[in-house]
């Protein structure tokens, strides 16, 4: 009673908070989603020097321009943003310099004599590897009349923008290639430092001369690797280190039984089946039209070879899986086929299904003798042989592809017309002639098989393991790593630095699977465990090949990386320090021979050394330290023991050649100024990317 007295004391205040909750509600229905009686509030994935870029149109041009792919959906979506980002800084650039691409000149690089690359790429006929000019024209005309399918329209649209953006791209390359050049300076130096040579003696003593128990590594001198080396771990955004430790499932002795056993039943079946075809496609099994000659059978070719017709060799393993095989056929297979044909291609405007039915009237028309073949081929043909009656002369077996080549060499009759599709088109086809000479036999088999693989117990009994093992070690993700290295069977490693948008992640790939992880640790704490057991299934076969636990390694970035977030990766650098320190020492003052004699390893020479060459002979492989120290000496004199990259070494200048004069020094700085033209097409857009301000939000979707 209280209650309700109070309630009716305070009635005017509690309507206005119901009220006021109301309002709350609409409000932020008004503002949520993607709109609101405010305007259009469009889902963003980033941005690009303050440009928005939509999620609803990202997602709009993969679905036109990815159509049916079926590629990894996280590289396509890594390459498409990309795409939008240097758009973006393309467009932004050319609206300040007023660079444009006009109507006419876009219709130019689209239908002109010298299309964009874009059109030239994508339009290029595979045979001839020259543009399908024929398939062009095709598509400017329904362009033109308006009759080019919507889905067409729509990706011709984002095409054109390709285009354009391709173009005003090259404008600007352009405009800094031809901003460059070389003072006389620059060649002068460039040409002593190309013309000076020396012969060196040398000694290298590698680091393994040195035991790692005889080296101590402190954390200092961690920190001074990575103060000499600033730029080695460097990250412009976030980053994640994650330690991973994969449980393999392998197909264990029963499991492998029993797919023998499986296979050893099919035989029994197969030996009875009235239909080959049948049966062999009822069990997912290969049978081809084609002959192979004994070289041809990759295993037991005797065996198989000598078989009865009808005769089945197996089980037996080949790869992963046991197969049986079954040999159909015998015969002689010509030593080479003459034949003809006349190719029709498909386009946007004449589908495969229209080209089969106008070959079939072809074919009526040769049969009746209305027309000759030839005839046919000058007025139909679409590749080279038109003009020659369509004549392929004689091949080889396996000269053509293979649906042609299984037509003309194993099904066809000499002077009948047949007809064949192929990745280049629908042909009809005649074979003319056919020579045996070596009178060699060829079989045609049939095969089964059965992938070995583990069972779903074994499977089963994995996850378990993984499950008890996570269970076990969770605490953090060092117990977790510290675990598997005392386990029989487990591996375990760190990833490399990824950053939030990455779906490729150490030995396990990329995929779906990686990309949950990485998402995973972008919400999860220092030293975390995941959660969850992640599973990976086999590409072909699609069994579960493994499960993998994953915990939290480090956090990095943006910016310089501590010591101690990168120790591991330095660990082996640092160490090799150590050892070349403690090696130099010990040889200090030390002769080439001497030095050498020391550590019982061989002299040898580097002969014309230049200042610039980045790679050695002899094995010395890259050593710019070398370089530099040897080109400080003068000719006879030792340097002090130089530490390398791959050892610490002596060299003695044998021989020092100065060079002369240039003689042509503009002749060089043109040269010169040419070689650093040429780079920056392909250096343009990074440094263009460095410099702008890139928000990148896709990890919220993807």
């Amino acid at each position: 009673m209280a209650l309700i007295s109070t309630i009716r004391k305070n009635s005017a205040l509690i309507v206005v908070l119901i009220a006021l909750g109301l309002l709350g509600f609409i409000i932020q229905d008004m503002m949520g989603g993607q709109s609101s009686i405010f305007g259009s509030i469009q889902p963003s994935i980033g941005k690009i020097n303050g440009q928005k870029v939509d999620l609803n149109e990202f997602n709009r041009t993969e679905s036109i321009l990815y159509a049916g792919s079926t590629g990894d959906i996280y590289a396509r979506r890594s390459a498409l943003w990309d795409y939008f980002v240097e758009k973006a800084l393309i467009d932004q650039e050319a609206a300040k310099l007023g660079i444009g691409v006009s109507k006419n000149e876009l219709i130019d690089l689209q239908f002109g004599p010298e299309p964009s690359p874009i059109i030239m790429q994508r339009f290029m006929d595979q045979t001839t590897g020259q543009l399908n000019r024929q398939q062009l024209n095709s598509l400017k005309q329904q362009i033109s009349t308006n009759t080019l399918p919507a889905t067409a329209r729509s990706y011709w649209a984002i095409q054109e923008q390709e285009i354009v953006k391709d173009r005003i791209q090259t404008k600007l390359v352009n405009m800094v290639s031809k901003g460059l050049y070389t003072p006389s300076w620059v060649a002068e130096m460039s040409q002593k430092e190309s013309a000076t040579m020396m012969d060196l003696l040398f000694t290298r003593i590698p680091f393994d001369a040195v035991d790692n128990a005889e080296v101590s590594v402190s954390d200092e001198d961690y920190a001074n690797y990575l103060k000499e080396n600033p730029g080695l771990f460097k990250y412009d955004e976030e980053a994640r280190k994650i330690g991973l430790v994969t449980f393999e499932v392998k197909p264990t002795k029963a499991d492998s039984l029993a797919q023998r056993n499986k296979i050893v039943g099919l035989i029994n079946d197969w030996r009875q089946a009235p239909n080959d075809t049948v049966f062999v496609e009822q069990n997912l099994g290969t049978i081809d039209g084609a002959y192979v000659k004994r070289e041809g059978l990759l295993q037991f070719a005797d065996s198989i070879f000598n078989l009865p017709i009808g005769g089945i060799f197996g089980p037996y393993v080949e790869g992963n899986a046991y197969r049986a095989v079954k040999l159909l056929d015998r015969k002689v297979i010509p030593d080479s086929v003459k034949s003809r044909h006349i190719l029709i291609r498909p386009d946007a405007v004449t589908p495969l299904a229209v080209i089969k039915t106008r070959l079939d009237s072809i074919k009526n028309v040769i049969e009746t003798g209305k027309a000759t073949f030839a005839d046919m081929a000058l007025r139909f043909g679409q590749d080279g042989t038109s003009t020659t009656g369509g004549d392929l002369g004689y091949t080889a077996l396996g000269g053509m592809v293979k649906p042609y080549n299984d037509l003309i060499f194993f099904q066809a009759e000499q002077g009948k017309l047949y007809t064949v599709e192929t990745q280049f088109g629908a042909h009809l086809v005649e074979v003319t002639g056919k020579k045996v000479t070596s009178n060699a036999s060829g079989v045609r088999v049939a095969y089964i098989g059965e992938v070995i693989k583990p069972s779903k117990e074994t499977e089963n009994r994995r996850f378990e393991e993984a499950q008890r093992f996570l269970n076990a070690n969770n605490k953090d993700v060092e117990t977790l790593l510290a675990a598997a290295k005392k386990v029989k069977g487990l591996t375990q490693e760190t990833s490399a630095a990824v950053n939030a948008n990455e779906f490729f992640l150490g030995s396990l790939g990329s995929g779906q699977q990686p990309r949950e992880i990485i998402r995973w640790a972008f919400g999860a704490q220092k030293g975390q465990v995941a959660p969850d057991i992640y599973t990976f299934t086999d590409a072909t076969e699609f069994y579960t090949n493994k499960y993998v636990l994953a915990g939290l390694k480090a956090v990095l970035g943006p910016g310089r990386a501590t010591a101690d977030q990168v120790k591991e990766d330095i660990e082996t650098a640092v160490i090799n320090r150590k050892k070349g320190e403690l090696i130099a020492e010990k040889l200090k003052g030390k002769q080439v021979q001497a030095a050498a004699a020391q550590y019982s390893v061989k002299v040898d020479t580097l002969r014309n050394v230049r200042f610039n060459q980045s790679f050695l002979p002899n094995n010395v492989g890259s050593e710019p330290r070398l370089n530099a120290y040897a080109f400080k000496l003068k000719q006879g004199q030792t340097s002090q023991p130089i530490i390398g990259a791959n050892g610490v070494y002596v060299v003695n200048a044998q021989s020092i050649s100065t060079p002369n004069s240039a003689t042509d020094l503009n002749q060089l700085k043109t040269t010169l100024s040419g070689n650093a033209r040429a780079q920056v097409s392909n250096r343009f857009m990074p440094a263009f990317r460095k410099s702008a301000k890139i928000s990148d939000k896709r990890s919220k979707y993807f």
